[in-house]
């Protein structure tokens, strides 16, 4: 049996399995505490873990850890989101603690593994992963070998940058896409706030970030609209969020739409670079904002995807909804400590 732990900013959670995929044997959850630093951290994992460790047999553990990290060193390179971690050699310290062989990767590129072994990426020879929440973050997976161990970074398709007028380091995709993005789209069209700098400077055609209001009620609607969203967060928008936003637009909120769009736009630009590069037999999409289902999310999504990518390439796309939730990285750590030919030599 094998143990695998995602370490991430808000949430600690260690499972058994047995590297044959869901479900786990067990599951412990544990909230973290960001103001108490990387050591509080630690002192969950000896506690969950050792509880584990004694209920049953296992022969190696596997992390999924929210930040850059070194596979190859065993080391953490650094948290953006936890003090404590930076150059942590957390292999040779969980091994000490444990007594067993451990594996170290990227929470993004283990949950990559996990969708391709266990999820919707079964059975694919090339699985591009894409997690959409607060962050974009992308694993490859090929043969069902994780890519890019030893490098500091691979598959950052949130941090690619959509054309020239993009030179600022934080105008990304991500900046655009992810869930902060789309709140501080939704909060701009309703304020007059100035927008995204990448809008602002004309890297979108004019149709990609105007409010599609219906012909003749474009006053009537725009009050409708404005009136609806400022409900929805009881006038608070610095509250609007992510959530909020996807249930106006179900109902056909259009300043809510157009705040969507631009992170279609944006990200199907993003598939659509990556795509024409990596050709994969399948792109698997998870995290919050992909929840907001195939009308709002997967089908707009696919569109800008055909509109971006290099023509022959537009039909053969499959784009899917990842299929392992909330306990993705968890699995894709256990995959990682139980491939064998990931884990020669043992470290």
């Amino acid at each position: 049996m094998y143990l695998g732990i995602e370490i991430g900013g808000t949430k600690l959670q260690l499972g058994v399995g047995t590297g044959d995929g869901p479900p786990l044997i067990a599951l412990e959850r544990r909230t973290v505490e960001r103001t108490r630093g990387a050591a509080a951290i630690r002192e969950q994992i000896l506690e969950a873990g050792r509880q584990l460790c004694d209920q049953y047999p296992i022969e190696r553990i596997g992390y999924g850890f929210g930040g850059p990290v070194n596979s190859m060193t065993g080391r953490v390179i650094t948290s953006h989101q936890v003090e404590g971690w930076t150059d942590f050699p957390i292999v040779d310290w969980t091994r000490e603690v444990f007594g067993v062989p451990v594996r170290l990767g990227n929470d993004c590129d283990v949950a990559a593994l996990a969708e391709a072994t266990y999820g919707a990426g079964r059975g694919h020879g090339t699985v591009f992963y894409i997690t959409v929440g607060t962050g974009i973050g992308g694993g490859l997976v090929i043969d069902g070998q994780s890519q890019g161990a030893g490098r500091l970074a691979i598959a950052e398709i949130g941090h690619l940058r959509p054309g020239p007028l993009a030179d600022d380091p934080h105008a990304t995709v991500e900046s655009l896409a992810a869930g902060p993005g789309i709140e501080a789209a939704a909060r701009a069209l309703l304020t007059g706030e100035p927008r995204h700098p990448l809008i602002a400077a004309g890297a979108f055609a004019p149709q990609d970030i105007s409010v599609d209001w219906p012909a003749g009620r474009e006053s009537e609607t725009a009050d409708e609209d404005t009136a609806d969203l400022l409900g929805r967060c009881l006038g608070n928008i610095e509250q609007l969020d992510g959530k909020t936003i996807a249930q106006a637009a179900a109902t056909g909120n259009h300043i809510a739409r157009a705040a969507l769009h631009q992170a279609h736009v944006a990200l199907g630009w993003g598939i659509a670079q990556m795509v024409t590069l990596l050709s994969p037999h399948i792109v698997v999409i998870g995290g919050g904002v992909s929840l907001m289902g195939e009308e709002l999310f997967f089908e707009p999504l696919r569109r800008q995807v055909r509109r971006f990518v290099f023509p022959p390439l537009a039909n053969g796309i499959r784009l899917v909804p990842a299929a392992l939730d909330e306990e993705v990285v968890v699995h894709g750590a256990i995959a990682l400590a139980a491939n064998e030919r990931m884990n020669a030599p043992q470290t």
